[in-house]
């Protein structure tokens, strides 16, 4: 039920590596049935992170900002001021334990997400992220997921560009996907709030949980 899921809005920006540890925690807890489940919105300083394939080096680019490697799957992502940061620890013991079946009801809770606030996204074949076109009409990258799963109990989750820097992600090749750009809903002209898009995360949520349950 989403009434027993803890629903956290962090009031201001946190470091990434506070976050981590404090993420991680808290999914040990809800493995040992010692804390609730848990959605935590927030906000990090910039940063660089690297996931589990993030092997080459040539995908960093320019270090200008701290890189803290992390276990969740992908290759390098930027995180910083204007994109909204979703963590999602879940326990899938009392859900359909399928890996993949998560991953593709976490995008589909960020595209609903997004199409309550205007915005028309979707899944890429081949591409991991979420997509939109841009103003060129041009197939852009609006959002990164990126998760891990530890005894079925589910870590990290999506990021989403509502205003960031986008000159930020020039540092990095963002998901090892350089051949088409990244977007956000500022440079689609569109002005979406933290707390707007919070409610639309909310309003989408059961649907993204009935998939996890279906």
């Amino acid at each position: 039920m989403t009434s027993d899921i803890e629903w956290r809005v962090e009031p201001g920006r946190i470091d990434y590596a506070e976050a981590l540890a404090e993420m991680e925690a808290r999914a040990a807890a809800v493995t040992r049935h010692e804390a609730r489940e848990l959605v935590w919105l927030l906000e990090h300083p910039p940063v660089y992170t690297a996931g589990t394939s993030a092997t080459d080096a040539a995908e960093l680019l320019d270090a200008r900002f701290p890189v803290h490697k992390t276990g969740r799957g992908g290759r390098y992502t930027y995180h910083g001021p204007g994109q909204r940061i979703g963590y999602v620890v879940l326990d899938l013991r009392e859900r359909r334990r399928d890996v993949r079946c998560y991953v593709h009801a976490l995008e589909g809770w960020v595209i609903a997400a997004l199409g309550e606030c205007g915005i028309e996204a979707f899944r890429a074949s081949g591409r991991i992220g979420i997509w939109t076109l841009d103003q060129a009409g041009q197939e852009a990258k609006i959002g990164a997921i990126g998760v891990r799963i530890r005894q079925w109990v589910t870590l990290h989750g999506f990021a989403v560009n509502l205003s960031p820097d986008l000159n930020h992600f020039a540092g990095i090749v963002p998901c090892g996907i350089a051949e088409f750009p990244v977007t956000s809903a500022a440079a689609l002209g569109k002005s979406i709030s933290a707390s707007a898009f919070d409610s639309a995360l909310h309003v989408t949520f059961s649907p993204f949980l009935n998939a996890l349950n279906a």
